[in-house]
């Protein structure tokens, strides 16, 4: 406890309401003890740490001026709202952040009416914020009722397309409401595009905090013309330290850019906006995203996501491991194919380095593109890409491409374009909890005609795949694979073709046959090794395949065995469900097989680690070989043996 910062004034805070006697200078006290108060939780529990850094005192100005929880106050993606938890009742449990049981690392509706709308993926708050903003006038009634509306979204998130639909809509509808562009040149690689340069040269020509006086009413510090009137003044204000005319003509008022760490800019401009605004109004605020920490400032990422770490030297603590990541192991194959075959490109949506393309973009720029946050975008951008004649493999998390559903059917799968889909993230990814687990993409891609769907048992496959992949041109293609280490596998040289539709036994045995798809093969060994020591073998097959099906493994498989279990890594709907739906069409259930199949429970799993995820899953060695015992009808408890 004694390493922690000296927080007087922060010590008296439980609630935004304790803020509103303090004055201005209170204030900038507070957002300095808040943001030592960030870094110390973050070190002890690891987390996004350089999101929410960049915006301490933006924080503090909105709690302090705003009525929150009546005033619904939005953040986008919710990278950035630790300060935001600490200042709304939770200070106390700040340091289980991301733990089982604990704090999310996302705003969420069940844990606090502070958070009026849960985010985890980017670009919906300004959706939510105009959502709330016509419930509030159409006589719309919650606990804490609805008073105004802010949405704060980052440069990154506003690149997305959803953003300027809910623009489009917000400016055409005029209800009041407060848009903050939380502007860090920075959302987790650096942001691209037109938007991104654009936002650039607003602040390149004159940042309107050059005019700061103005925001504090003295107006008689300004130029002559400014005094000739209101109107001009407007216009020529927007046009000489403004400019936000892409803004203003989707229907905001826009101010900015002001320095969003300057509390003494940021307070005045918020409490103008909130006595007068009648109409929606975009605030362009320029942060530093790990603003006032030195290691996470020169950190490549800013330090946007990190391990707990050393507070002093700012050192993560990260545990060692022998065996490659998954995301490395697919970023330097796909690298060395690039090498021998000018027609293979990437994309990504704002992930290069999490889905390990930041050496494939520094070897071959030109074949290599973040689109931004924008998935719907990328896979038909990479649909087309494949329609002139490239091989393109779209890297997006499994929980993002999620986002770009109607262009795999559409654009991809329709049309039968060789897009190939490396899904990162696969399965039950930990701290980041339900929002970020890869846990539908089986059944969603092995539901569409013509796409092959592959998934890898272990680091050594995935290489595989990934050549079997870039050879595939017959269609789409995908293949997924969890975060993390692999399991210590001996590594190929180069990866082998696999026969589209084929898996694999891994170990013979009888009586029942336990067929795994995906990266729980390690989990189904350990048990089949636990059950050998009951008397039971079992034998273990990789399916490889959920799409096409290996018709012939899984009917022998039946023939040969009383008892059939497959599991996987995904809801139901997926692997199983096509495999019983083989046996089913084959009529295998009449001869009195029994079949089971272990998929994600049908609930969303909290936050933990991955290892507990899967317990609550019913996915580790012990829950199969559980399976297995109760499917055979033996007992448990070692008075029975098969």
């Amino acid at each position: 406890m004694t390493d922690r910062p000296a927080t007087p004034l922060l010590d008296r805070i439980r609630r935004p309401a304790d803020m509103k006697g303090l004055s201005d200078s209170q204030l900038v006290q507070l957002a300095h003890e808040l943001r030592a108060e960030t870094i110390s939780a973050v070190s002890v529990t690891g987390g996004h740490l350089g999101a929410g850094l960049g915006v301490v005192e933006l924080t503090v100005a909105l709690h302090a001026i705003f009525d929150t929880p009546r005033d619904k106050l939005i953040w986008d993606v919710g990278h950035q709202c630790y300060p935001h938890k600490i200042l709304t009742e939770r200070r106390d449990r700040i340091r289980t952040l991301r733990m089982k049981d604990g704090l999310s690392g996302f705003t969420k509706r069940a844990e606090s009416p502070y958070d009026p709308f849960g985010a985890a993926h980017s670009s919906t708050s300004i959706s939510a914020a105009l959502g709330y903003a016509v419930a509030r006038d159409l006589g719309g009634v919650t606990p804490e009722g609805i008073g105004d509306v802010v949405a704060v979204i980052g440069d990154g998130a506003m690149s997305a397309g959803m953003a300027f639909e809910a623009m489009n809509n917000a400016g055409d509808l005029g209800k009041r409401m407060i848009v903050i562009l939380n502007d860090n040149e920075m959302s987790i690689a650096p942001p691209v595009g037109a938007l991104s340069s654009y936002l650039s040269r607003l602040y390149a020509e004159e940042p309107f905090q050059h005019l700061k006086d103005a925001a504090k009413g003295a107006v008689s510090l300004l130029p002559e013309p400014f005094r000739e009137g209101a109107k001009r003044a407007k216009d020529m204000l927007k046009g000489m330290a403004v400019g936000g005319t892409l803004f203003e003509a989707l229907g905001f008022s826009y101010l900015g850019p002001i320095d969003g760490h300057d509390l003494h800019q940021l307070l005045p401009v918020l409490r103008t906006v909130r006595a007068r605004a009648h109409g929606p109004v975009l605030i362009h605020v320029l942060t530093r995203k790990g603003k006032g920490y030195r290691p996470a400032e020169q950190a490549r990422d800013k330090g946007h996501a990190t391990a707990k770490f050393d507070m002093v030297t700012g050192e993560q603590k990260k545990a060692p491991s022998n065996a490659p990541s998954f995301t490395g192991v697919f970023g330097k194959e796909l690298l060395r194919l690039a090498g021998e075959d000018d027609k293979i490109c990437a994309v990504t949506a704002a992930m290069p380095d999490g889905t390990g393309l930041n050496l494939f973009a520094e070897r071959y720029p030109s074949r290599c593109f973040d689109v931004g946050i924008a998935e719907q975008h990328g896979v038909t951008f990479a649909a087309a890409l494949a329609a002139g004649g490239m091989k393109p493999f779209c890297a997006i998390y499994s929980t993002f491409l999620q986002r770009g559903y109607d262009q795999v059917v559409h654009d991809v799968a329709i049309q039968r374009l060789p897009v190939r889909f490396a899904i990162d993230r696969a399965g039950l990814v930990g701290a980041d909890g339900a929002t970020h687990a890869g846990s539908y993409d089986i059944a969603f891609l092995a539901n569409l005609p013509g796409f092959v769907v592959m998934a890898a048992a272990d680091e050594a496959e995935l290489k595989h795949m990934v050549a079997t992949a870039a050879a595939h041109d017959d269609g789409p293609i995908a293949f997924r694979y969890p975060r993390g280490e692999g399991t210590g596998v001996e590594m190929p040289e180069a990866g082998a073709l696999l026969e589209i539709g084929k898996g694999r036994i891994i170990r013979e045995g009888g009586r029942v046959a336990i067929l795994s798809y995906g990266a729980r093969l390690a989990e189904a060994e350990k048990a089949a090794e636990a059950l050998t020591a009951r008397g039971i073998t079992p034998t273990v097959a990789d399916a490889r395949f959920a799409k096409p099906l290996d018709r012939e493994l899984i009917l022998a498989l039946a023939a040969e065995h009383e008892a059939l279990i497959t599991l996987e890594e995904g809801a139901v709907g997926g692997f199983g469900s096509h495999v019983a739906q083989l046996l089913a069409e084959e009529g295998v259930f009449d001869t009195g097989l029994k079949f089971r199949s272990m998929v994600f429970p049908d609930i969303f799993i909290d936050q933990a680690s991955p290892a507990d995820m899967y317990a609550v899953a019913g996915m580790d060695a012990a829950r199969i070989e559980a399976k297995v015992l109760d499917l055979l009808g033996v007992a448990r408890l070692g008075e029975k043996r098969a």
